[in-house]
Order: C-alpha cells, then sequence, then structure tokens
C-alpha cells in the first residue's frame, strides 16, 4: 500500500488517533538531512520496524504490498528537541491573570500545548519546572495514548531558596504560600531530590539565581550556595539524574559549573571566565534568546508587571551577545525556547535568531537534535535517523541548511512510527 504525500494536506491526524501502520513501514522523500555528517541523502528509504529505524538507505524500493509513505519533494530531519519548556504554562496569563483560574485549568492547558509542540516538530522536550504535578499527568496519558504530544523528560518541581526564584512570591503572607521545591541546607536540598524523583522526575531544576517572572528576585542575584548546589547536583546523579540549574547572574552560574551541574538554562549574564569553565567542564547551555521578542510586544496587555519587563529587556541584548561568546568559545548550546514565556506553537522561529546570533544552519540544527540528545542522556535514542533510534521524523519543503526559517513551518512530523496531523 502506497500513502502519498497529499494525503497529508489539511489533514488531521493525531497520534491518538493514528491509523495503524504495518508492523515495518516506509518513509521516502527526494532528500534527508543527516545531522551528524551534515550532508544530504538523496531519496532515502527509511525502514520502520515497531516504531524504531530500522534501516535508512539511498535509492532503493520498498518491497510490494507494503505501506510507503512517499514525501515527494520534501525534506527529512530528525524529529526536534526543545531543552527547555513549561508545558503548564501560556504567556497569554502574565502576572496576576493566572489567578483568576481552577487549578485543573492549567492541566488542560498543558494538554493543549504538548499536542502543539508535537505539531510544530518538536517529538521531544524537556519541561523544567511546573505545579502540581501537571505534567507528570499528561506525560503518562501521552505515553498510555489518551492523547497526542511529545517524548517529555520531565523535572517536577523546581528546587529553590525560601524567596527565591522558584518559590510562590507573588501572594502575600496570609496565604503562606510556599512551593514544595524549597529548601534551605545541602541536607534539604537532597531530600528535595528524592522527593521529586519519588514522583516521577527524570531530570532535577533547580533555581541558582533569581529570575525575570518572579517578584523580589533580581536575575543577577546568587540564591543558593555553592555547597547547596553541589549537594543537589551529587544526589541526582547518584540516582542518575541530571540537573539543569536556572542561572542568569555570573556567580551563579559559575557556583553551579563548579558544583557539576549538567545544563545551565539562561546563562544570560555569563562571564568570560564561566564560559571557560562550561568549556572545560563540558557543561551545557540553555540560552532562550528569542522569547523576548514575544515578551516585549505582547507582555504588558497580557498582564506582565512592568518590574517584570524592565528586567527582561535589561538582560535581553545581553544575553544575545552572550550566546555569540559562547559558540564562538565553543561551548555546548542546545536549543531552548523557555516555551510558555512565549507560546509554545511558534517555538521554531528561534532557528534564525540562533543563526542570526554566530551558528550556522547546521549548528541550529544540531543544537535541537544531536547535541540535545546527547544533553539529555540520549544519545542514539533520539534526536538522529540511525538505525535503533525512535522514528521520530519531520519533514520541510525547502533546504533548512540554506534557509532554517523553513523549520518554523513543518509539513509532516511522525513521532515512534506514528503519523501526526
Amino acid at each position: 500500500m502506497k500513502i502519498a504525500s497529499a494525503l497529508f494536506a489539511g489533514t488531521a491526524l493525531f497520534l491518538a488517533a493514528a491509523p495503524a501502520l504495518a508492523e515495518t513501514s516506509y518513509v521516502t522523500a527526494a532528500r534527508m538531512l543527516d545531522v551528524e555528517t551534515g550532508r544530504y541523502v538523496t531519496k532515502p528509504l527509511l525502514t520502520i520496524t515497531d516504531g524504531k529505524i530500522a534501516a535508512v538507505q539511498s535509492g532503493g524500493s520498498a518491497p510490494d504490498g507494503s505501506t510507503l509513505i512517499d514525501l515527494g519533494d520534501k525534506t527529512i530531519l530528525p524529529g526536534l528537541i526543545d531543552m527547555h519548556v513549561h508545558l503548564d504554562s501560556r504567556p497569554e496569563y502574565g502576572g496576576y491573570t493566572n489567578l483568576q483560574f481552577t487549578d485543573r485549568f492549567w492541566t488542560a492547558v498543558g494538554v493543549a500545548n504538548a499536542g502543539k509542540m508535537l505539531k510544530v516538530g518538536f517529538t521531544t522536550v524537556r519541561n523544567v519546572g511546573d505545579g502540581d504535578y501537571n505534567v507528570a499527568g499528561i506525560d503518562q496519558a501521552i505515553e498510555e495514548g489518551w492523547i497526542p504530544g511529545p517524548r517529555i523528560v520531565n523535572a517536577n518541581y523546581a528546587l529553590g531558596a525560601t524567596g527565591g526564584h522558584c518559590d510562590e512570591t507573588y501572594l502575600p503572607p496570609s496565604f503562606k504560600a510556599k512551593s514544595p521545591g524549597v529548601a534551605n541546607s545541602p541536607e534539604e536540598f537532597r531530600l528535595r531530590v528524592r522527593e521529586q524523583r519519588k514522583y516521577g522526575a527524570e531530570v532535577i531544576k533547580v533555581c541558582a539565581t533569581g529570575g525575570v517572572f518572579s517578584r523580589n528576585t533580581e536575575p543577577g542575584q546568587q540564591q543558593l550556595h555553592e555547597e547547596e548546589l553541589r549537594a543537589i547536583a551529587e544526589e541526582a546523579h547518584f540516582w542518575g539524574l541530571k540537573v539543569a540549574a536556572h542561572a542568569h547572574g555570573a556567580a551563579g552560574i559559575k557556583a553551579a559549573i563548579k558544583a557539576g551541574i549538567d545544563t545551565i538554562e539562561h546563562a544570560s549574564l555569563i562571564d568570560d571566565e564561566g564560559i571557560r569553565l562550561a568549556k572545560e567542564r563540558g557543561a551545557y547551555l540553555s540560552m532562550d534568546i528569542y522569547n523576548t521578542d514575544y515578551t516585549q510586544s505582547e507582555g504588558a496587555k497580557n498582564g506582565v508587571m512592568e518590574d517584570n519587563l524592565r528586567k527582561d529587556r535589561e538582560i535581553a541584548q545581553i544575553q544575545r551577545d552572550n550566546f555569540r561568546k559562547a559558540h564562538d568559545a565553543g561551548v555546548k548550546l542546545v536549543f531552548a525556547s523557555d516555551a510558555g514565556v512565549m507560546p509554545h506553537e511558534d517555538v521554531g522561529g528561534q532557528f534564525a535568531v540562533m543563526v542570526q546570533y554566530g551558528m550556522s544552519p547546521l549548528e541550529a540544527i544540531r543544537a535541537a537534535t544531536i547535541t540535545a540528545a546527547d544533553a539529555l542522556g540520549k544519545k542514539g535514542e533520539v534526536g538522529t535517523l540511525k538505525p535503533g533510534a525512535w522514528a521520530d521524523l519531520i519533514a520541510v519543503g525547502g533546504d533548512p541548511l540554506a534557509d532554517v526559517n523553513e523549520l518554523k513551518s513543518v509539513d509532516f512530523v511522525m513521532k515512534g512510527g506514528k503519523l501526526v496531523g
């Protein structure tokens, strides 16, 4: 049976209701980008068995009577990876406006956002902080086939200091609001790591500095001592988990790297010593250099307070310039959008900004595929189209190495060998 590419035009094939493909099926197109070599494979034929890539060849044809998906003149790439998202959040509800909804509203929002990210080609995401364990439930529902969504590497609650960026900072004392991730000593933080793992965390998120979208914190302010960060890293690594540190400020970034934390989120105010440490110690920088465009144009009418907009303005260009400096120095950079601060469906626009600030299109694509997979500890599983990897792939109409904006509009998505609308 041959499934022509025209089938996918205007057809909503959601993952949960996707047609059951044959145990072994085939995908072909005009070309496929081998992200490892940076070269195109012409007329690729991908053999998919039980949701994974079984073989990739140039030329050849599928056996008679087999299921063949022919994507015509399109370009195939691995499914994309976003290393910094918040699925149970939307930027339309800034400041205090999110308090108008019941708690379970955000679970439902997370379901919608998961579907949106999958549709635009992000077949794997790392969710670095949520509320009420919303994303743990969404992840389980995706894995059980009830709803469409990407593969999720989930952190549950982010850890942080009392009164810091990852605590509840918007409510008055009478509410006694406190995040379950808050701790105030190395030993308390070891317990918090174990608690988040107990409830399904696959990565640990910690806030090492202040942030943009909290109250009573400044992005450059270090908020955890190095010994606290080291306790978190040691405990997480003991349990086989990686650690991501929210860190805008130079001092907090350096403390996190010295403590052994794996990825530095935002890294806005990183200095030359921090860049040197990141390169020497193999830390990945996860820098969201696109979302400020949305925040500054739409934030005020979405309810974001002026103090938060002020902090965003102050660090935005510095972060972009430091992205260029870190790239030029050879630091490992991964794709990270901070979706939730900006719309989840628009994150593909970041590729062009990464190229504007120093990356080649291939480097930007690698940041969202093989480099991100390495940072996740999932090399060979996702972010590649090699035998043994999950059959997570996308297709675009043109040549993304000539124009990376092709990735803003993905024409075809497959996750685990199943078609996605």
